[in-house]
């Protein structure tokens, strides 16, 4: 079992999960079911794929968790560039939380690979 408080990458998915719900705050009502909704669900599977995975009994289990965690980090990218295409966000925006989500999607291959 791991300490899932104190990996920084689980403490960084909580940032991103405050900064993705702030952003989403601003875009259009008519996206409240859409990619609102989506963009939400798919941040917070990050931070809680990593919790549910450090409670796991072994290190295979923990690293499926983190597998399906750099999913959701791919989903929300995904999220953002479409935002960006929808002209729902600036390029600006686009470019702080995209470094953001990449930089959790390096930690999470990182700490998958001390894991094996």
């Amino acid at each position: 079992m791991h300490k899932f408080k104190e990996l920084k990458v689980w403490q960084k998915s909580r940032v991103l999960v405050k900064d993705v719900y702030k952003l989403t705050k601003e875009l259009p009502s008519s996206e409240q079911f859409g990619i609102t909704s989506q963009l939400r669900r798919a941040t917070v599977s990050i931070p809680a794929n990593i919790a549910e995975g450090a409670g796991r009994n072994s290190n295979k289990d923990f690293c499926r968790f983190l597998d399906i965690a750099n999913g959701s980090s791919f989903e929300v990218e995904t999220l953002f560039y479409l935002c960006l295409d929808l002209d729902y966000i600036s390029t600006d925006t686009f470019s702080d939380i995209n470094s953001k989500i990449l930089e959790i999607q390096r930690m999470i291959y990182s700490l998958k690979s001390k894991m094996k």
